[in-house]
């Protein structure tokens, strides 16, 4: 956006707040208290992230027709702001986007104020446009007599204040998020897990605990462990859901709910569940839904996880799949790109790559969540004042989970084989397989066979053969793999 030292009389219309007049860009829909947040706050050149611009504007309409079935405002004012929401939830394309209107930086007061005042701005220059009158007229008494004029103010922040509007707006962009991406993604990664399960779960292989050989498991096993991990994600985001659903507002300036009515919470979060399909409810307590921001931090832990889950997953399909000669080779990677640009033919686990980094992000946003929450650092008396941070990292967390899932499983997991070859030739020469003989020959003498067959280059079972510990028939019982993947004594 550009600054108050490039612009000039023809590029600018002067508007007032309630530290006097601005400049403003003409051909903007905000007002003077969003500039100032523009010149204030020229930090990253990262605006508020649109979610929760959307967010604010499914708040305002819904805070606008609580206050009409409260009778404290006029239909015809109600029904201005819910059909200038409804434009800014279509995206403003036809002005340009929402971006070029809500310019204001992350990185701005705490509390999100200069967020809350830009998108009142934007409403109430939206109902001025609709009737003709120019932008910036909301503030002009004589265009304010008119019975669908409304005040940034006085109207569309009617029983609001940005310490309640902020954190109501930020729990409702991730919820919608998680609800509408990042959950049917993490179910559809699941799903498609749980057939990898069952298509392989007859194929058995070596098992490896500290990367050494360890005793014989199915594949099917191993993929069933990913699609639990999966499965519990899932029931993490309900979680998540279950504690965004409880919204700050109606709390006001400091949760006592001063200059709003008492239903008004009530009302907003019915309107809110009917547009958006999340049960929202009214915090149980408005003093630390608003002084706190531990459900945030919370949530942003249950994506924290999730991104631990992805790494995992991703990590072993990475080393189960090395080589395809010089490594474990037991599953055959979808080839998705030329992997060198000097070794021809070579093919990377570039899938798996870039979920384990997204994770890296993921964490490091959650660990910025978490400070923002700290008492002292972002938790001061009666307000938080690292929302905006805050809520651009948990969106950002949801989005980069949301492509992860469904990456991994449209370009890795559903190309995904098994070379059911080398899982055999593997387990065959594992020294693990005398875990099995222990019962019967005891644990040193098993000990022992596997040091000397070790050092001998041979398998448990001909060392075995060879010094007749036991008939062939009975060896070849013990030592049958896929009986070892069972519980059984």
């Amino acid at each position: 956006m550009s600054s108050s030292s490039t612009m000039t009389p023809d590029t600018t219309r002067i508007e007032k707040d309630s530290m006097g007049e601005m400049p403003v860009p003409a051909d903007v829909l905000y007002g003077a208290s969003t500039q100032r947040a523009v010149l204030n706050f020229p930090i990253s050149g990262r605006p508020v992230p649109s979610e929760v611009i959307l967010a604010f504007a499914r708040l305002k309409a819904a805070a606008a027709r609580s206050n009409q079935k409260l009778g404290k405002l006029e239909d015809t004012k109600a029904d201005a702001i819910v059909e200038a929401c409804d434009q800014i939830l279509a995206g403003l394309g036809d002005r340009g986007g929402i971006a070029r209107h809500f310019p204001v930086d992350i990185f701005q007061t705490g509390s999100g104020t200069s967020t809350n005042m830009n998108t009142n701005e934007v409403v109430s220059n939206l109902v001025c446009l609709k009737h003709g009158a120019p932008v910036g007229s909301s503030k002009d008494p004589a265009y304010l007599e008119n019975d669908y004029a409304v005040h940034p103010n006085d109207h569309v922040n009617m029983g609001q204040s940005s310490n309640d509007t902020f954190p109501t707006a930020m729990h409702i962009a991730a919820a919608v998020e998680i609800q509408s991406k990042l959950l049917p993604a993490v179910r559809t990664l699941a799903e498609a897990l749980d057939e990898k399960a069952k298509a392989w779960d007859s194929i058995v292989k070596i098992g490896r605990t500290h990367l050494q050989d360890a005793t014989p498991i199915r594949l099917g096993q191993e993929f069933s462990g990913y699609a639990s991990q999966m499965h519990h994600a899932a029931d993490r985001l309900d979680r998540a859901l279950a504690t965004l659903s409880e919204l700050p507002i109606g709390g006001t300036a400091v949760g006592t709910g001063i200059n709003t009515h008492p239903d008004f919470s009530r009302l907003v979060c019915d309107q809110l569940t009917e547009s958006t399909g999340v049960q929202f409810r009214e915090a149980e307590n408005h003093f630390e839904a608003q002084h706190a921001k531990d459900g945030f931090v919370e949530v942003s832990g249950l994506l924290k996880t999730i991104a631990v889950s992805l790494s995992k997953i991703a990590n072993d399909i990475r080393w189960l799949g090395s080589g395809p000669r010089c490594g474990i080779g037991e599953l055959k990677l979808p080839a998705v790109q030329p992997g060198s640009s000097i070794m021809p033919g070579k093919v990377n686990p570039v899938i798996c790559e870039a979920v384990v980094m997204a994770a890296c992000q993921v964490i490091g946003n959650d660990a910025a969540v978490t400070t923002g929450g700290l008492g002292g650092v972002g938790s001061l008396l009666d307000l938080n004042v690292a929302m905006p941070m805050m809520a651009a990292n948990v969106l950002d967390s949801i989005q980069i989970l949301s492509g992860s899932c469904t990456t991994l499983n449209e370009k890795l997991i559903q190309g995904l084989e098994p070379d059911e070859e080398r899982c055999a030739e593997l387990i065959e020469g594992s020294l693990a397989m005398c875990t099995s003989l222990v019962p019967v020959i005891g644990y040193d003498a098993s000990a022992k066979l596997a040091y000397q067959a070790y050092a001998e280059g041979k398998t448990v079972r001909e060392l075995a053969l060879e010094q007749g510990l036991l008939d062939a028939d009975r060896l070849n019982e013990l030592l049958d793999p896929r009986s070892m993947t069972e519980p059984g004594e």
